[in-house]
């Protein structure tokens, strides 16, 4: 694939009638998946690898897709697969709908009991990674079986996009390198949500997650006998100053309006409690919604660090590293979720997302070439308070893996065939700030 940036071709605008045939095809035919799906994902749970190490998980979907007749490319290193087909008989000229999923589990031991608790100690698919790649992985399988096939006088060109290392904030900008939205003309992404019961998403218009950078900061002085300090430049009581200072200052830097948070996770040094050490590292996140907001807090944590680099007389440095910029839902590719959604579930199971979140996702990647939208999908059990994400016990009702298909390719078709209903008229006339 050619590496060069794409140039989207305009969505058509124009109206179209209604999907029935290919809807009433859909549903049937995804309620047959439906086990082979759980089966899918089951296995993925049971098999998680961490991010830059996704090869036989890329390996595995891959095969799935050459069962069915979809031939897959595995990306660079074999991190990562795109594939490509057609649902019906779409014209030569129609535009080309990428899916999205992400592939990579998290590095945490697997609290649970289940059958298809992770084999693998410390690895975890607990962000739900495990079902993007089973959503997508259905949309694929029922095109495959699909393709050629004259419903509505409607079809789709789909490209399916399994990306590696979306925890490490590097996938999506290696796929986009080797061209995985070159000549695309939308992306659709999903991601589980377990503050969210099944049978419901959650829609934004515009911003949908933070700007995000990891910061670290080194911290080097002279180590001793921690009953001697004197003869020592502590790190440690220079690194907890210049923890305190930026909590305590960072957010008076900017406007109290603009939503920014920093946290440290994790503070390392020294390895006796009687050695004051040489050396302390500091790792921790700047998450911002403004661009104005982030370049101004980047350089209050460069000015913090250098004060406090004076005041204890020991060297620090500041590096930021794998920037993600804020997911900025595409109006018109929103409003095709909006009307997929409420198309499966109902105008009840649709809600809109009042506020951005501050947590990072390198879908905005993929953004920075193609107009796109994010949906988050509900998949905690009804009634039931669902483990949140990145928690050890995380699960989701597995019946959303169907419905993620299932809204997915409605939204591909919407997307292909121009179509706009009323439905979406008052969330599309004035979408939440």
């Amino acid at each position: 694939m050619n590496p060069s940036p794409a140039i989207p071709r305009p969505l058509p605008a124009t109206d179209s009638g209604p999907l029935e045939g290919w809807e009433a095809e859909i549903d049937r035919q995804m309620g047959e998946l439906e086990p082979r799906l759980i089966d899918v994902r089951r296995h993925l749970h049971a098999h998680p690898e961490p991010s830059r190490e996704e090869r036989e998980t890329s390996a595995y979907i891959a095969s799935q897709l050459a069962a069915a007749g979809v031939e897959p490319h595995l990306c660079r290193d074999g991190l990562g697969v795109i594939a490509e087909t057609v649902l019906g008989t779409p014209a030569a000229d129609a535009p080309l709908i990428a899916l999205r999923a992400d592939l990579d589990a998290l590095r945490i031991q697997d609290a649970k009991s289940t059958a298809y608790a992770s084999q693998r100690p410390g690895l975890c698919h607990a962000c739900g990674h495990d079902a993007h790649a089973t959503m997508v992985l259905g949309a694929a399988l029922f095109a495959a079986a699909n393709s050629g096939r004259t419903i509505d006088a409607v079809g789709a060109r789909l490209r399916f996009v399994f990306q590696p290392a979306e925890e490490t904030s590097e996938g999506a900008r290696w796929l986009v390198e080797q061209g995985a939205v070159d000549d695309v003309d939308a992306i659709l992404g999903v991601h589980v949500d377990p503050e969210r019961p099944l049978g419901s998403v959650g829609i934004r218009y515009g911003t949908l997650t933070a700007n995000c950078d990891e910061v670290e900061i080194i911290v080097e002085g002279k180590g001793g006998h921690s009953a001697r300090p004197h003869h020592t430049l502590d790190p440690i009581a220079a690194a907890a100053h210049v923890v305190s200072a930026l909590y305590q200052f960072l957010p008076r830097a900017v406007d109290s309006r603009s939503p920014s948070v920093f946290s440290v996770g994790k503070i390392a040094g020294g390895t006796l409690p009687n050695v004051i050490p040489d050396r302390v590292q500091i790792l921790g996140t700047l998450r911002t919604l403004e661009s104005e907001t982030r370049t101004t807090l980047k350089n209050r944590i460069e000015e913090i660090v250098h004060g406090v680099k004076e005041l204890s007389r020991t060297s620090m440095r500041v590096r930021f590293t794998t920037p993600i910029d804020s997911v900025e839902n595409d109006h018109r590719v929103t409003a095709a979720l909006e009307r997929a959604s409420r198309r499966v579930l109902g105008d009840a199971g649709v809600q809109m997302i009042a506020r951005p979140s501050m947590g990072g996702e390198d879908f905005s990647a993929y953004l920075t070439r193609v107009p796109g939208s994010l949906l988050r999908i509900g998949c905690a059990p009804p009634g039931f308070a669902a483990p949140f994400l990145h928690a050890p016990e995380f699960d989701i009702d597995e019946r959303a893996l169907a419905l993620g298909s299932r809204i997915l390719l409605r939204a591909a078709l919407i997307l292909s065939a121009g179509v706009r209903e009323a439905v979406i008229a008052s969330s599309v006339a004035a979408p939440p700030p």
